[in-house]
């Protein structure tokens, strides 16, 4: 008899935390999946994201025992990957060296850093192992990408790796080819925006959207100018938390229009608000033109165009998107996520001796 696994799966996001739990020989049964929002008045008392993991982990307890599932039945909890050192892609094993650095933010602050440490949590009372498969940091980009024009300043290797890798094998299978053999460019457009450009298989180059870098964004500012910036470091008007927050965090939309939420924005677009249709519109023409400049990586040989992401939901700002880089290759949307399943998957193979967990050391 082939054994059903259960496996719960946990992304925490800025603003949200996304769960399912799924059953099955290969986990091809969703029993029940979630999306918690969480208002920027309940994360507030938490000054680091890491302080939220108590929080978070108490609602998605609640909701197992609102569904009235044992927590000693589960074969293996997986977390969305978080900032650590740069690492291959793969699924890799919680451990004590892991949630150190989560806990520590070692490399930078991120709600992803919350999927391991919560999962090691959970897993921990289940009596199971816990994981992250394809973490942000996965690392690919070639080495003439690194370059930043000043070598106390490299350009480092911090996208939505899951979503991306995810979306970009979906596409592949779509178009009846592999993604090893396919150059895709792949836009994934959330609270951050992250643009790769996908060549055979490995994301060469890739906007750091973290750390203020690339197309500005719902909540971060993107590439801004840099004179003007250490300017304004230097003002005495702002500590270093608070320029911090306006490149991550309090950055684009929020800045703009006070809001992270597209929906809201084009609310006030539809009532006749000039400022929010010309900061929208300026966000889908950064960008068109991020990828514009990934189509100059591969000679122009770009094979299609993904958007992905929540914000590909919106059909105004596809368009916008589409009408300026349709010329360089087709455009595929992939509205939402592909990171539950994806999670899901890795977990799977490492369960079903397909594939395994590497140590993180």
């Amino acid at each position: 008899m082939v054994k059903a696994f259960n496996v719960l799966v946990i992304n925490p996001g800025s603003t949200s935390t996304k769960i399912a739990l799924y059953q099955g020989a290969k986990g091809e049964k969703e029993v029940f999946s979630k999306s918690i929002s969480h208002p920027s008045e309940d994360l507030a008392p938490y000054p680091k994201i890491a302080h939220q993991y108590e929080f978070r982990k108490a609602i998605i307890l609640e909701i197992l025992r609102e569904h009235e599932f044992p927590l000693e039945k589960l074969d293996a909890v997986v977390g969305r990957g978080g900032l650590l050192r740069p690492i291959s892609g793969g699924v890799y094993e919680v451990n004590e060296k892991m949630l150190g650095e989560l806990k520590d933010a070692c490399y930078g602050e991120h709600a992803s850093n919350l999927g391991g440490l919560i999962a090691w949590e959970i897993a921990k009372d289940a009596g199971c192992k816990s994981y992250i498969v394809d973490p942000v940091v996965v690392d690919e980009m070639d080495d003439i990408a690194r370059f930043s024009g000043n070598p106390l300043i490299p350009r480092i290797s911090i996208f939505h790796a899951l979503n991306q890798k995810a979306v970009a094998r979906k596409a592949a299978k779509d178009l009846g080819q592999h993604y090893e053999d396919l150059n895709l460019i792949v836009a994934h457009m959330g609270g951050g925006i992250s643009i790769g450009m996908h060549k055979k298989g490995r994301v060469v180059d890739v906007n750091n959207a973290l750390d203020g870098d690339g197309p500005f964004s719902p909540e971060r500012s993107g590439g801004v100018p840099i004179g003007q910036l250490v300017k304004l470091c230097f003002s005495g008007k702002y500590t270093e938390k608070e320029i911090k927050d306006q490149i991550k965090g309090k950055g684009g939309l929020v800045a703009y229009l006070g809001t992270n939420e597209g929906r809201k924005v084009q609310e006030r677009i539809e009532k006749g608000d000039k400022k929010a249709a010309d900061v929208y519109a300026s966000m889908a023409y950064q960008i068109a033109k991020e990828i514009g400049l990934l189509a100059t990586v591969v000679e122009g040989h770009v094979d299609a165009i993904l958007l992905t992401g929540g914000l590909a939901y919106d059909p105004k700002l596809v368009s916008m998107i589409e009408k300026r880089v349709s010329f360089i290759a087709k455009v595929l949307v992939f509205p939402g996520e592909g990171e539950m399943e994806s999670l899901r998957s890795g977990a799977i193979r490492v369960l079903c001796g397909e594939d395994t967990a590497k140590p993180y050391i």
